[in-house]
């Protein structure tokens, strides 16, 4: 689903996005669209984020995940019990 998302650019770059677009013959939002995909894709590389990097081993516990299921039960019991007070 698209969303409407507003931000003051300077005038060059409306002006270069626009005719990026004619250019590809493609409309404004997909050159920006294509733009964010590159940028990010360029930020992860440099700071190595990439979310199946980063969870690599996650899943790999100490505890069995009934001890893991049990410990959430407890703290959300307990989270509860503070919010009636």
């Amino acid at each position: 689903m698209d969303k409407v998302f507003s931000a003051r650019i300077d005038e060059s770059v409306v002006g270069c996005i626009s005719n990026l677009a004619v250019q590809l013959h493609s409309t404004k939002k997909q050159v920006i669209e294509r733009a964010i995909e590159l940028f990010a894709e360029q930020v992860g590389r440099e700071q190595k984020t990439d979310l199946l990097e980063r969870s690599f081993g996650a899943w790999k516990r100490e505890e069995s995940s009934q001890e893991s299921v049990e410990t959430s039960r407890a703290a959300f019991r307990k989270s509860m019990e503070r919010a009636r007070r």
